[in-house]
């Protein structure tokens, strides 16, 4: 049975990253902004209130917090700005929760652990110049080559790229399988022939590191292969049921933000004599953005309880994922036209969360390739199943 009350840990988690993002983060956003640089220290920062490994099990490093309170910890942080909760979003929910999954003890007692702690950064590199969505058409490659894999090949739209000490790199040891030639590896920013550059000139998310990945001739030990040769494009596809549902939860986070700021300047703005907010079509949008707020809360915590409950759950969060993004993007939308001029201007911050709002509508599967995949669900056409290795339930600690 679902329950829609937080735990008192929960509402406490709630309130330390909130303090943290109204302490850390609005204070210094819209400079961090304008000139496009991510702080580093915010790491060590959410590393000293154990937020790295919020959900990961405190055998290995973590708070061992259940899965909706990463959902929360997603929440409050794009509240301040996508780029902080994107940079959880890839360190959590895309690395550190497929090492849980896939890796073996060896692997999460030398990467997971540091990273729960936020010891070490651990990021995601699947994407490339040329496959996005068609993941299939990766060109990176991995040859065997004794007791190592010899990596080449380039990534790109990777976040935290020139940041992360870990990355969970994708390639083709077998090209003639297609995708099912596909494997993962965990790949360290020191081993000779990795290099990075940062992407400049973005839409939005300004204040996050994103970046290009290179490997060439890199020499990866045989036990940096995560899962079995060939497993890769189930393991990208089950990292991306984890990073749709932060991503998801940080929506909910930015609807959460615009409906703030837009209810303040509501209620300071006046035109013919009255606040703004007592014009029926200012209340329709306000109205709309409160709809998206609670429709896209229901579904992503939905998708955090059959988590917890430890069952597969891509179709939910595929919806989840799709409709709050969506609302999310309509929500900032929104919130610049409630503002009028000054909506279109950085003195307020909803122009940012518009800019911010565009990227994930595209990232871990557009709204197109989601809209399919309800659709194929719905027909019959799609079906999960079972996986060799399933995130693990979770547990509340022995007291």
């Amino acid at each position: 049975m679902m329950n829609f009350d937080f735990t008192p840990e929960q509402d406490m988690l709630r309130q330390t990253v909130r303090k943290f993002v109204d302490r850390e983060i609005m204070p210094h956003i819209k400079e961090w902004d304008e000139r496009g640089e991510f702080d580093r220290a915010i790491f060590k920062r959410l590393a000293e209130l154990n937020l790295m490994g919020v959900c990961i099990p405190e055998e290995y490093g973590g708070m061992g917090m259940d899965y909706n309170s990463l959902a929360i910890v997603c929440e409050e942080l794009e509240r301040g700005d996508t780029a902080f909760r994107t940079a959880v979003s890839v360190h959590t929910g895309l690395n550190s929760l497929t090492l849980l999954q896939w890796g073996t003890e060896e692997q999460k007692r030398k990467y997971l652990i540091p990273q729960a702690r936020g010891e070490k950064i651990g990021a995601f590199g699947l994407t490339e110049p040329n496959a996005g969505s068609d993941v299939a058409s990766i060109q990176t490659t991995a040859v065997r080559d004794g007791d190592d894999y010899i990596l080449n090949g380039q990534k790109t739209w990777i976040s935290l790229a020139d940041i992360a000490d870990h990355f969970l790199v994708f390639a083709y040891t077998d090209k003639t399988k297609k995708h099912h030639g596909i494997s993962a590896f965990i790949v360290e920013r020191t081993m000779p022939g990795f290099s990075s550059q940062p992407i400049k000139g973005k839409l939005g998310i300004r204040s996050g590191n994103t970046g290009e990945l290179f490997f060439d001739n890199v020499r990866v030990p045989k036990e940096n292969l995560l899962g079995e040769e060939g497993e890769g494009f189930k393991i990208a596809m089950s990292a991306l049921d984890n990073g749709r549902f932060t991503v998801a939860a940080g929506a909910v986070g930015l609807i959460m933000a615009c409906l703030e700021a837009s209810v303040k300047y509501c209620h300071e703005r006046k035109t013919f004599g009255k606040e703004i907010g007592r014009h029926q079509l200012v209340q329709q949008m306000i109205a709309r953005m409160e709809a998206g707020l609670q429709i896209s809360r229901l579904l992503v915590y939905k998708v955090g309880f059959l988590k917890n409950e430890g069952r597969r759950c891509t179709r939910e969060t595929s919806l989840a994922k799709w409709v709050a993004c969506d609302y999310a993007n309509q929500a900032a939308d929104d919130a610049v036209q409630i503002h009028g001029a000054y909506g279109y201007s950085n003195e307020y911050p909803v122009e940012r969360y518009l800019r911010n709002s565009k990227a994930p509508v595209i990232y871990e599967g557009t709204r197109e390739i989601h809209t399919i995949m309800q659709a194929e669900y719905v027909l019959g056409y799609r079906q999960d199943k079972p996986l060799r290795k399933t995130l693990p339930a979770w547990r509340p600690a022995e007291s």
